[in-house]
């Protein structure tokens, strides 16, 4: 990965690739690079911060391990009983309240914005506060609801990763806010070296 400026880790689903990913996030994080996660991204930075900056060595999801000792990543509450996939996850247009004075604040420039969502997997709530102890911020969050939807690592050049997917929302004239930080950080990246 030497030389890289900025990496994306995308949706996706299931344990393929998924250590590869958790060790490029880790490379992004330990080297400065500008990372943005996109659904399945997210939680992969949960887990490699939750692995490597928290100290929990067997951090994962229960989709792709439905039995470990720190399962940072579950299912969405609501998603337990359903039986058939299909249409079933929490899909659509959905609001995201954002916490004022964060990275997400200043890219967004209000306090609410509204994403699409495709997932029904999600951070573990009862990690959220191991997770911000070490650092991590979670920024964007669902209305009355304990779902975090925005992190970001304020230390960091650019390390961020929503559970919604900006990429449904952006146009080629009109790109999604944080497609345009992620390459004004990248260049950034770039133009230091």
């Amino acid at each position: 990965m030497e030389g890289l400026d900025g990496l994306i880790v995308p949706g996706g689903f299931g344990a393929r690739g998924v250590e590869g990913k958790i060790e490029c996030i880790r490379y992004s994080r330990k080297n400065n690079i500008p990372f943005l996660g996109l659904c399945f991204g997210f939680q992969m930075a949960v887990i490699e911060f939750a692995r490597n900056v928290c100290g929990l060595k067997e951090a994962n999801s229960t989709e792709i391990k439905p039995n470990i000792k720190n399962p940072v990543i579950c299912i969405l509450p609501e998603q337990e009983e359903i039986d058939g996939l299909g249409g079933t996850m929490r899909l659509g247009g959905l609001d995201v309240l954002i916490k004022e004075g964060t990275r997400a604040h200043k890219i967004y420039g209000k306090n609410k914005i509204r994403g699409r969502f495709r997932h029904r997997w999600n951070l573990n709530t009862k990690y959220i506060d191991k997770l911000e102890k070490c650092g991590m911020v979670f920024s964007g969050f669902a209305p009355q609801k304990r779902i975090m939807q925005i992190l970001e690592l304020p230390k960091h050049p650019f390390f961020f990763a929503t559970q919604y997917h900006p990429e449904l929302t952006s146009k080629p004239l009109e790109p999604e806010p944080l497609f345009r930080e992620l390459v004004r950080k990248s260049l950034d990246h770039r133009l230091s070296k």
